[in-house]
C-alpha cells in the first residue's frame, strides 16, 4: 500500500509541475481572475455550476466569495445552481436534464453576470446547453476542464483547460485552480 501511496502522490506532483509550466493555463486563469474582478466590480454575479463531483466544487468555489476565502471582505454574490435538490430533480423530472443549468440561468442570469461551468470531461451536455444560453443572454462564459476540454473546450470565453483524463487528478488541479482564482479575486476586494 505505501508504495501505491507514494505512487499517487507523484503523479498529482507531476501534474502539478506540468501545469506550473503551462503558460496557456496561466494565462486562462489570469483571463478568468480579471473577467470574475470586472463582474464583480459591475454588480453582477457568478452563476456556477457542474456535475457530481463538479457540483460538489461549484458550491465550493460559490460559498469561497460569498463565504470568505483568506481576507476579511464584503461578501460577494454567487449561486451554485447544483444546490437546489427541488428545482434540480422537478425539471429533470417534468422536462429533461441536460437543461436544468440552462433554465435556471434563463430565471437568474443577467448580461453583467458569468456562467462558470466546471467538467471533468468538457462533454457534459447540460453544461454544453448552459454555455449556449449564456451567449444568447449575453452572459460571459468560463469553464474549468479536464480531458484537453472537451467540446465545451472552443465554447466559453474563457476556457481553463487541464490536459489530464484521469478523473480525481483533474478535480484536484481544479480545485487548487479555484483557490488561486478565489485568492488572487479576493485581494482586490479585501478591506
Amino acid at each position: 500500500m505505501p508504495n501505491r501511496i507514494r505512487q499517487y502522490l507523484a503523479d498529482i506532483g507531476a501534474l502539478i509541475e506540468t501545469s506550473r509550466k503551462d503558460s496557456k493555463l496561466q494565462k486562462s486563469v489570469g483571463e478568468a481572475i480579471s473577467l470574475i474582478s470586472k463582474c464583480f466590480s459591475g454588480g453582477g454575479k457568478l452563476l456556477i455550476a457542474g456535475n457530481g463531483g463538479s457540483a460538489a466544487d461549484a458550491e465550493h468555489f460559490a460559498t469561497e466569495f460569498v463565504g470568505r476565502f483568506m481576507e476579511e471582505r464584503k461578501a460577494r454574490p454567487a449561486i451554485a445552481l447544483s444546490s437546489s435538490s427541488s428545482m434540480l430533480t422537478a425539471w429533470s423530472n417534468d422536462y429533461c436534464f441536460e437543461d436544468v443549468f440552462a433554465r435556471q440561468l434563463e430565471a437568474f442570469g443577467k448580461p453583467e453576470d458569468i456562467f462558470i461551468g466546471i467538467s471533468t470531461s468538457g462533454n457534459s451536455k447540460n453544461l454544453i446547453l448552459a454555455v449556449e444560453k449564456a451567449k444568447i443572454l449575453g452572459l460571459k462564459s468560463i469553464c474549468l476542464l479536464g480531458n484537453s476540454g472537451g467540446a465545451l473546450r472552443d465554447m466559453a470565453d474563457v476556457t481553463i483547460a487541464i490536459a489530464e483524463r484521469r478523473t480525481p487528478h483533474v478535480q484536484e488541479l481544479q480545485i487548487a485552480l479555484i483557490h488561486v482564482i478565489c485568492q488572487e479575486v479576493e485581494k482586490a476586494f479585501a478591506e
